[in-house]
Parts: structure tokens; C-alpha cells; sequence
């Protein structure tokens, strides 16, 4: 009898410490894992019921929890000038998760960053429910606001101003957009119909940011790139005389790569970096690709940024320039910014932060500062360096050829009357079947001190719309930042 007893208690003896152990495991190690499991609607509706923290511009709130009395829950998130924000802010909803800056910022916005630890202590404590931290960006709202206005609609456009000393990205706004607000509402049935709505805006995903995410051919605007691997290889400088027919094969091929008719190219058979930069010529970099090589385009394209992650804190999807099985033809293709050359705006704007900041660029950055409950700031980046594109020397040859297209070349358009502003414009061949064209401009200003790098681009234009638009964007935003 005794040990039957002995038995049963060694049994329940070991399922309890099974029991416990399972207990801990699941609390303690295995926490952060339920947590983040998309099925744990209960950590969702704890959420949604606690005072999120704010998303901030210009000390003001563009994203923001605000009480309510639907019955569901006690806070709804707002979202003010949805439209001229949603691609930066994206949305927080009960139906259709988070995006954007939501998702990204969120362990800060919900108060579970370690950051926060003391703030959720003193809440227990206390009694009170758990606070956010707000998110204070480095956006100018009124820079912003301008550049989203001066979008045409209907159009698919984007345009980012940064700081080429800090990294700071003061404006970067796209259409088209929506309004978040419609994806944020508490009742699922209103929010799967809307999504729907959203979804049908011709050019827009309400999941991207077409800024960091659309990978576009940068047409002429990477010849910046390919200015810079010709200098560095040492075969070219500014005075080298290159022969610049009006057209010329591929090579071993049958097609061939061609200037721009309606451009002045054919005034000179045989040109300087300076008229062929100016004016935008192509076939100049036929024999430029064969010299240089494809090693060394792949090195320059990699110190610019292509292929290399980065966080701002949205996640940037790396610019493309594959070398690996591409053959002379390929490699003349991608340095005129078509074939496989494919980039994010923020790409070929990194491309005019290096030349603005003497071949350094900064690492592109969308956080000021953020603010605990109590006002404190717990986190405020400093500015960081991301690569080193090109050499001061070489960045110095580049300013200097990139006040070409704004004198007298592509980029007249643009011109400001008492701003020093050096660009490079782009405008690619689409394989759509239309005569389409993704047209650009990247630059800075002032030529002396840059203040800023500006990229505008319209993707799927046809040329006339995409060249005098471009350049009516870009001078809209240079008269913005300078008063003029």
C-alpha cells in the first residue's frame, strides 16, 4: 500500500513540475513570440484599447489616438492631411495590421520598446495604463506639403528633398495617395470595403511607398554613376575628347543605342564631358562602359547604394545593378540607366547627396527625435555615414559638370534665378509598348553650401508631359526651400 501511494505521488509530483515547466516556458521564454503571433488577436485588442503614441512633424501630430465612444474601443487612431503623409505614416488598423512608420515605430508607439521599461513599471505600479512614446520626424510639413501639392494627379510622381550634410529627409511625398483614416476605422466590414476602394486607385498600393519600394530605369540621371567610374578609372578627365556619333551598335548586335533627336548632340561628332553631360548624350558612354568595365561600374554602383540594405526607419528595397552575367551590350544598357538598372528615388537621390557632400553620403534618416510620456527624450539619432561613393576630387569634377544641364543644357527648365542649383536629368525608354518614359531630375543647391538634394520623377509619362513637368517640380521646390 505504501508503495502504490509513493507511485501516485511521484506521479503528480512530475506532472506538476511538467506543468510548471510548460507555465514558464510559455510566459517567460516563449512570450515574445505569442506576442508577435498574428493569430494573438488578444494582444491586438489590448493595444488597441491603450493610447498610442503620436507621429510628429513640426512638434504637431499627423498620426495621433484620440478618445472615442464607438463602444469598441476607448482610442481610434487619426491621421491629419492623411493624403500628403500616408506613404510615410501608412495606417494602424484592427482589420488590416500595420504599414509604414506604424509597423516600423511601433514597439516605440505601443510603449514596449526597452526603452520604455521604466515608463511600464511606474504604469504598474501606478495603475495607469501604459503610454507610447511619440516620434518626432525630420520632415518639413511645409516642404512636404508643397511637394505633394505640386504633383500633378493622375499622375504617378514622387519627390524627396533631403540634407546632403545629415541625412535628414525633409520632404518625400508621392501620388498617388489615399487617406488612411479610411483604413483605420474599428469596424472590420468598413475597413475591408474600403481597402477595396483603395485598392482600385490606379498606380497606388496601399502597402508601399513608392519612394523607397517602385524600382524604376534612372535613364540618363545614373550617368552621374557612370561619370564618376569613368573619372576614377583614370582614362578620362574633363578635357578627354570622346567621339559621340549620333548612333552606334550594340556590341554584337544589330540594335543600336542612339541620341536624342531633338536634342543639339549632333552639333559635336567628337565632344568634352562637359557637352556630352550637358546635353545628355548617350552613345559617348558606349565606349565609356567597354573602357571602364563592368567590375568597375558594379564597385561605384555598390558605394552609391545598389544592392545595399538600409533601414530610414521603413525598410529601403535595394536599387539593382547585376553584373554578374552581363555582357558588353548589357553593361552599356545599365550605364545609360536602362536594362537591368533599376532604382528607388531615394536612390538617385543619395546619388546628388554624394556629389553635394564631397563624395560622403549620409545615411538617409526620417527620425529627429523620440519623446517619452513624461517629455523625456529617450532616443535621438545623430547623424551617420553610410558610404563613401567617390573621392572629394571627383565629386568636385561632378558639381562642376552638373552645372551644365541648368546653364545650358536638359535642366533649363529647372533654373532659379539667384540659387547655384547642379542637376542631372534622366528620361528612360519604357518596354511597355507605349512611348512611354520614366523622366527625372536630381541635384542640389547652393552650389557653394548645398543646403538640400532634391529628386523629382514621373514614372510612365509621355516626354513632353515628363520633361516640362519634371522641371517645373523641381523649380517649385527650389524656390520653396530658398524663398525665391
Amino acid at each position: 500500500m505504501n508503495q502504490a501511494i509513493k507511485r501516485v505521488w511521484v506521479a503528480l509530483t512530475l506532472l506538476f513540475v511538467i506543468c510548471l515547466g510548460g507555465l514558464s516556458y510559455i510566459q517567460f521564454f516563449n512570450a515574445d513570440k505569442l506576442t508577435d503571433n498574428a493569430l494573438n488577436k488578444r494582444q491586438l485588442y489590448r493595444e488597441f484599447d491603450l493610447p498610442r503614441g503620436a507621429i510628429l512633424v513640426d512638434g504637431k501630430p499627423i498620426a495621433e489616438s484620440v478618445p472615442t465612444d464607438d463602444g469598441q474601443f476607448e482610442y481610434q487612431r487619426k491621421y491629419t492631411d492623411a493624403e500628403v503623409y500616408a506613404h510615410l505614416t501608412g495606417y494602424y488598423s484592427l482589420a488590416n495590421g500595420t504599414t509604414q512608420l506604424e509597423s516600423s515605430l511601433n514597439d516605440w508607439l505601443t510603449g514596449t520598446s526597452s526603452d520604455l521599461l521604466y515608463d511600464r513599471l511606474l504604469a504598474m505600479f501606478t495603475g495607469k495604463k501604459t503610454e507610447g512614446a511619440s516620434v518626432e520626424l525630420t520632415i518639413d510639413g511645409d516642404l512636404q506639403k508643397t511637394a505633394y501639392n505640386a504633383i500633378p494627379d493622375g499622375v504617378k510622381g514622387t519627390i524627396i528633398v533631403t540634407d546632403p550634410k545629415t541625412g535628414d529627409i525633409l520632404a518625400m511625398a508621392s501620388k498617388p495617395s489615399y487617406d488612411t483614416n479610411d483604413l483605420a476605422v474599428h469596424s472590420t466590414t468598413k475597413a475591408a470595403q474600403n481597402l477595396k476602394k483603395v485598392s482600385e486607385i490606379e498606380g497606388l498600393s496601399p502597402y508601399l511607398n513608392p519612394a523607397i519600394s517602385s524600382l524604376n530605369f534612372p535613364g540618363s540621371s545614373f550617368k552621374i554613376l557612370s561619370t564618376v567610374a569613368a573619372l576614377e578609372s583614370g582614362k578620362y578627365d574633363l578635357d578627354t575628347v570622346i567621339d559621340n556619333p549620333t548612333s552606334v551598335n550594340y556590341p554584337n548586335s544589330t540594335r543600336s543605342m542612339n541620341n536624342f533627336q531633338e536634342g543639339i548632340c549632333a552639333r559635336e561628332p567628337r565632344a568634352r564631358l562637359a557637352f556630352i553631360f550637358a546635353q545628355s548624350c548617350n552613345t559617348p558612354f558606349m565606349e565609356i562602359s567597354q573602357t571602364v568595365g563592368k567590375e568597375e561600374f558594379a564597385n561605384v554602383a555598390e558605394r552609391f547604394g545598389y544592392g545595399q540594405q538600409l533601414s530610414i526607419p521603413q525598410n529601403v528595397v535595394p536599387s539593382q545593378f547585376p553584373t554578374d552575367d552581363a555582357d558588353a551590350a548589357d553593361l552599356a544598357r545599365m550605364a545609360i540607366g536602362q536594362g537591368s538598372n533599376k532604382v528607388t528615388a531615394l536612390q538617385m537621390n543619395m546619388a546628388a547627396m554624394a556629389i553635394a557632400n564631397k563624395g560622403v553620403i549620409m545615411k538617409p534618416n526620417m527620425i529627429d527625435k523620440v519623446i517619452a510620456p513624461d517629455l523625456r527624450v529617450i532616443e535621438e539619432p545623430k547623424p551617420e555615414k553610410f558610404s563613401t561613393a567617390t573621392t572629394p576630387e571627383v565629386a568636385a569634377q561632378l558639381a562642376e559638370l552638373m552645372e551644365g544641364p541648368v546653364k545650358s543644357g536638359t535642366a533649363m527648365n529647372a533654373a532659379v534665378p539667384g540659387v547655384d542649383f547642379r542637376a542631372k536629368t534622366g528620361t528612360a525608354q519604357l518596354d511597355n509598348g507605349t512611348n512611354h518614359v520614366n523622366s527625372w531630375m536630381t541635384g542640389f543647391a547652393p552650389a557653394d553650401d548645398p543646403q538640400v538634394a532634391i529628386t523629382v520623377t514621373l514614372q510612365d509619362v509621355d516626354y513632353n508631359t515628363g520633361h516640362n513637368t519634371t522641371g517645373a517640380l523641381m523649380k517649385t521646390m527650389l524656390k520653396a526651400v530658398f524663398n525665391k
